[in-house]
């Protein structure tokens, strides 16, 4: 199986690898552009970056799946705060279909500082007094004490974005997602 991931992002990658390990995937790292804000900050425009990358590797690539992650930040009605929120989507060329990965309430510091129109990635760097923590245990990570990293948390929604295009349950049914 070809797997066309759109991020060059290692730690992207390696959530589509891990994921996907029982497929044995063969996974290219491909360099697309999001078509989103770098930092998004709604659900929507996050899932938007998603489905874009997984659209736009695959139709660079002679893979048979295209797989797009984005992460982003979002105000959740029903939630207070602000929470980072990942997102998943995954093609096949036909089919396009969507999944979410861990919500993570940001605390005041952060929230306040994206607010102000920072991205995340370089609040957490200068939170944690560090360099690339996207590229790493990312702020999932780091705002958990380890008990989840970005890799874990992006795995869970590649495999509930993945999941319906190998799923018998979503073939043939009038709930299939299409493009």
């Amino acid at each position: 199986m070809r797997i066309a991931v759109g991020s060059t992002n290692p730690v992207k990658v390696e959530a589509v690898e891990r994921t996907l390990e029982r497929f044995e995937p063969n996974v290219t790292s491909v360099g697309v552009d999001s078509g989103v804000s770098e930092q998004p900050r709604s659900i929507e425009e996050t899932v938007t970056g998603a489905e874009n990358r997984a659209r736009r590797a695959l139709s660079t690539t002679d893979a048979d799946y295209g797989v797009g992650l984005e992460g982003g930040v979002a105000r959740i009605d029903g939630v207070p705060g602000l929470s980072l929120v990942m997102w998943a989507a995954a093609t096949d060329g036909r089919r396009l279909e969507r999944g979410s990965g861990p919500t993570l309430r940001l605390p005041a510091e952060v929230a306040d500082r994206l607010d102000s129109g920072a991205e995340l990635g370089p609040v957490m760097d200068d939170l944690l007094d560090a360099d690339g923590i996207a590229e790493s245990e990312g702020a999932a990570g780091a705002l958990t004490g380890g008990l989840t990293d970005r890799t874990q948390a992006l795995g869970e929604a590649v495999a509930c974005a993945f999941g319906p295009l190998r799923s018998a349950y979503y073939r043939d049914r009038s709930d299939v997602c299409w493009d």
